[in-house]
């Protein structure tokens, strides 16, 4: 069962990073082996909950935190929000808690903050597990509410937003069932604090991504480590067509395509956390 938002964040604290507070949990034994995951747009650290008790015992310490405008980290409303920025964030919390070499699992836009550490700095991350995200940006195919949030008057809509709109447009992207509770909670990580005031300046990322698209792209196809795609085949944002160029451009690479009637859509680690979960272990614990 996935505990209640609050009973995610009471296990977490508040670190301050480059003049910001940042929301960081560590689960799992200490001396256990490192990893890092980083979550997507627009929800949090807390989509990860479901999967993180297979990891910690399978003997891995889990690392995770919500990006600068997301969750339970500071929103500051007049805020340009870089995904280079969003990286050093992660490399300022690694240092703060002594962590070194880590593995990395990435999903949505934090698959774009993990490209950025991996041309940064490949030889820390000891290994790579990607899910559902813009990996290539010709290949992004944000559905309607994305492209109205980036628009002229992104702004205007995301105040307007509501749980029950919300929810709606979530449920559009995903494959498999997932309780209102779930969906609940969810909204409340995207709109506390004065989240709804920040989405469509989060939304930036889209440009970021194009323009350090030859960047990412290398590190992407280039890192010497273990890689491994965990992926929704049915998500329409980032799915099977991406999945497609991936296993052309890296053969090497381990995939588990989630397809088993219902297939998996955006949110593997919230829709379907078993089989994330027994992906990810012996690919971690290898």
């Amino acid at each position: 069962m996935q505990p209640t938002l609050a009973e995610w964040l009471a296990g977490g604290s508040q670190v301050q990073v480059l003049n910001r507070s940042v929301f960081v949990r560590q689960d799992g034994p200490q001396g256990g082996r490192p990893v890092t995951l980083l979550h997507g747009f627009p929800t949090s650290s807390h989509d990860w909950a479901l999967i993180i008790p297979s990891l910690t015992e399978s003997g891995c310490r889990v690392t995770t935190l919500d990006f600068l405008g997301f969750g339970a980290s500071d929103k500051p409303v007049d805020h340009d929000y870089l995904l280079t920025e969003q990286a050093s964030i992660v490399e300022a919390v690694w240092e703060q808690l002594g962590i070194g070499e880590t593995a990395l699992v990435a999903h949505d836009y934090g698959v774009s903050v993990g490209q950025e550490l991996l041309a940064r700095d490949p030889a820390r991350v000891t290994r790579m597990a990607w899910m559902n995200g813009g990996l290539y940006p010709d290949l992004h195919r944000p559905i309607l509410v994305q492209r109205l949030l980036y628009g002229r008057f992104g702004g205007l809509l995301a105040r307007a937003a509501s749980e029950r709109t919300y929810a709606a447009s979530l449920r559009k992207i995903l494959g498999r069932p997932v309780s209102d509770d779930i969906i609940h909670e969810l909204w409340a990580s995207t709109s506390s604090g004065d989240g709804k005031k920040v989405q469509h300046k989060l939304l930036q990322y889209i440009d970021e991504r194009r323009v350090h698209a030859d960047r990412w792209r290398t590190a992407l196809e280039t890192y010497p480590g273990p890689t491994l795609f965990v992926w929704g085949p049915v998500d329409p944002i980032s799915g099977g067509h991406v999945l497609s160029r991936l296993r052309e451009r890296l053969p090497s690479a381990q995939f588990v395509e989630l397809d088993e009637p219902p297939a998996t859509g955006h949110y593997p680690q919230v829709e379907n956390p078993d089989a994330v979960a027994a992906a990810l272990i012996p690919f971690l614990n290898s």
